[in-house]
């Protein structure tokens, strides 16, 4: 006996979204992606046999941006490539499989102080109220504490983590974790370390735009020209006395290049300076040297002096404005 289905409107048909999906997914993809995958569980009801050229025309998008669509949602997971298609995945259950599979990593782990992970508790408790409104995915908690035993932040920082991600509205795993990382890094892991890093963050930023205005530039610094000055500060460690000596520098210049300017910062470096005194020494010694040269040559003509002078050519052209 054959037992068949009457075909139901589509009128009266609906696709059913796991609210997992809000949660979790909704604030990672871009409005096109959420587009296609949308539109893609709509036609896995039906059993559709869909070319990637007919959701292009479909949805009124590009083909390529129809690929990439396609490719987030594998690489999250949610979407699996078949060699004649692709299989949407339940939500629910891949859900269930990280809450399962985090369950089994922590039960291997002893909790040493049971103080420590109430105070865990209370800052993931504090994290779903104000970042998701009280409504937290389970899976978030699990991943909240897998990053607290991995990166070894305290409360307050795990904290401040999420609000820092809320406040950029980027409150995706993603994200996150990028920011995380950056964190972990730099040796943050209490709240006091991230004070000390948002402070000289904050000092950096300052210094940037102190640089740029006495270039007299009125343009955003490039991603280039704050390598540069990442350099000077943090890999020198100048501070901005010493690279305003530079930048002076460059006054005689057309077009300011940083490259100029980074030519100095490193003649100086390299040559163990580290204090304005040092290097006013060094550039008075440097001047007299050329002095003495210039003197000599006059006095002996002789040919091969030429060969001394062209040594001093490439920093004779750094120091051309040498007061």
């Amino acid at each position: 006996m054959k037992l068949e289905q009457n075909q139901k409107n589509l009128l009266f048909e609906k696709t059913e979204i796991p609210d997992i999906f809000f949660n979790e997914y909704l604030s990672m993809a871009n409005g096109d992606f959420v587009k296609v995958y949308l539109y893609m569980l709509f036609l896995s009801k039906y059993n559709k046999d869909v070319k990637i050229a007919d959701l292009s025309k479909s949805l009124n998008l590009q083909f390529s941006v129809i690929q990439e669509a396609i490719k987030f949602w594998e690489d999250n997971g949610l979407i699996i490539r078949k060699t004649n298609g692709y299989i949407m995945k339940d939500l629910q259950e891949i859900a269930l499989n990280k809450l399962y599979k985090a369950k089994v990593t922590l039960s291997d782990e002893t909790i040493e102080n049971n103080q420590k992970a109430k105070k865990q508790a209370k800052a993931i408790e504090a994290i779903c109220n104000s970042c998701f409104q009280g409504v937290m995915s389970p899976t978030w908690y699990n991943d909240i504490l897998l990053w607290f035993s991995k990166y070894e932040f305290d409360e307050q920082v795990m904290m401040a983590l999420f609000q820092y991600c809320y406040g950029k509205s980027a409150l995706h795993k993603n994200y996150i974790q990028t920011v995380a990382e950056a964190w972990h890094k730099n040796n943050i892991k209490t709240y006091s370390d991230l004070e000390n890093y948002t402070m000289k963050q904050e000092n950096m930023k300052k210094s940037k735009s102190i640089i740029a205005k006495k270039l007299g530039l009125t343009r955003a610094l490039t991603a280039f020209e704050e390598e540069y000055i990442d350099k000077w500060i943090i890999d020198f460690n100048y501070d901005l006395e010493i690279i305003e000596m530079a930048l002076k520098k460059s006054t005689s210049k057309l077009n300011i290049s940083f490259d100029y300017i980074d030519k100095i910062i490193s003649n100086w470096h390299d040559h163990n300076l580290k204090t304005k005194e040092d290097i006013n020494k060094y550039l008075m010694e440097f001047k007299q040297k050329q002095k003495n040269i210039k003197e000599l040559e006059k006095k002996s003509k002789v040919s091969n002096t030429n060969y001394q002078q062209r040594n001093y050519d490439n920093l004779e052209n750094l120091y051309a404005n040498i007061n």
